[in-house]
């Protein structure tokens, strides 16, 4: 196992910046999954832990140890990549072998080792296949057997599942879980699909644009974002913003635009007062949001007034998409009380359950 430290890492191409002060620990055996849209700089951050990339600024350490200098075949990592990269004319047995006989290793020990992690991955039966009598599935299933088979101290995947289509990621995702608990390398993960990241994660890394964002377990990201991005990034459906206007209510702040009222407790009332600003950003999750009836809205902390654009039903619930004063919320709720669209609705919440954002630097108000 190995633990792994990230010390302000930064990376350049030429004059172009693409990673800015990264700082990262991660634990022996934990399994942390990277996550961002494209272009933001995760599979960069993998490569150069992997020893493919140089660093530009900074330091990355396996335990005790700085690999800034370590050639990548030294530094005891396997990495599963999209593709799959298996060698074609090759059996499944002598993909998963191959790198073990580069090492010189001798034959009995190869052959126990590729029949123990085919065991473990289901496919001892295939051994004698070429990747192309494969299912896609199976295919990543020999990438990443031959990983496992080196038992190397930490393992790197790049979004190994978006080749698959969306039943067989499901399963890939609990086959890869179960892998990682039977052995005994650190692993680091990359995806763009937050369900992914939020599935899999002990940890999840959000990155956007060259920088790390916030770095927490899902329950800590999903209700304590730092920032608007990660707010927006991670949950489905997305959370739904409104800027609004902060003033005094009998000692209270009161959040309001033209179409929302929304009081807070005495305890965030401090909060906004101690931030001294009365233009904020006020986040909720699709599923704190109710239909209120005009007799529940007196004892609402939070009250909106919008029109049902789309209704998206799905099974028992329904998706409910609301236009507010020209932003947008959107609210999941039961289909016992069926919305149309273009009906005008009253939404309502608890202010517990509110995301308060600061309107210029998108920063969380706590």
């Amino acid at each position: 196992m190995a633990r792994i430290s990230l010390r302000h890492v930064e990376k350049r191409y030429g004059e172009v910046p693409v990673l800015f002060d990264c700082n990262l620990e991660i634990a022996n055996h934990e399994f942390v999954v990277l996550v961002g849209p494209s272009g933001s700089g995760k599979t960069t951050l993998l490569r150069l832990i992997a020893g493919l990339e140089f660093l530009s600024k900074g330091e990355i350490y396996f335990d005790d140890t700085c690999v800034n200098d370590i050639d990548v075949s030294d530094r005891d990592v396997a990495m599963v990549f999209q593709n799959y990269g298996l060698y074609p004319h090759m059996t499944v047995y002598n993909n998963m072998a191959f790198g073990l006989r580069r090492r010189r290793m001798p034959a009995a020990q190869i052959d126990k080792r590729v029949r123990e992690t085919a065991r473990m991955l289901n496919m001892e039966p295939f051994l004698s296949r070429l990747p192309k009598q494969l299912s896609g599935g199976q295919r990543q299933r020999v990438a990443l057997g031959r990983a496992i088979v080196r038992d190397p101290a930490v393992f790197l995947l790049d979004e190994p599942l978006s080749n698959l289509d969306a039943h067989l990621r499901v399963r890939m995702r609990a086959e890869i879980l179960k892998v990682h608990r039977a052995v005994t390398a650190t692993a680091i993960y990359v995806t763009h699909d937050q369900v992914e990241a939020m599935t899999m994660g002990d940890r999840i890394v959000v990155m956007n644009e060259g920088r790390i964002h916030q770095v927490g377990t899902p329950d800590e990201l999903y209700d304590r974002p730092v920032d608007t991005f990660v707010a927006a990034f991670i949950g489905t459906p997305p959370i739904g913003f409104l800027t609004v206007e902060a003033r005094d209510a009998d000692g209270r702040v009161e959040l309001a635009n033209a179409a929302a009222r929304i009081t807070l407790s005495s305890a965030q009332s401090a909060t906004l007062k101690a931030a001294a600003t009365t233009h904020v950003t006020v986040g909720i999750r699709p599923e704190r949001l109710a239909l209120g009836e005009s007799n529940d809205k007196a004892n609402a902390g939070v009250v909106i007034r919008g029109t049902a654009e789309i209704v998206e039903v799905l099974g028992a619930e329904q998706y409910v998409h609301v236009a507010v004063n020209g932003e947008s919320v959107t609210a999941k709720v039961s289909r016992d009380r069926p919305v149309r669209a273009g009906e005008a609705l009253s939404l309502i919440a608890d202010t517990r359950n509110l995301h308060v954002f600061d309107c210029e630097t998108g920063k969380a108000l706590r």
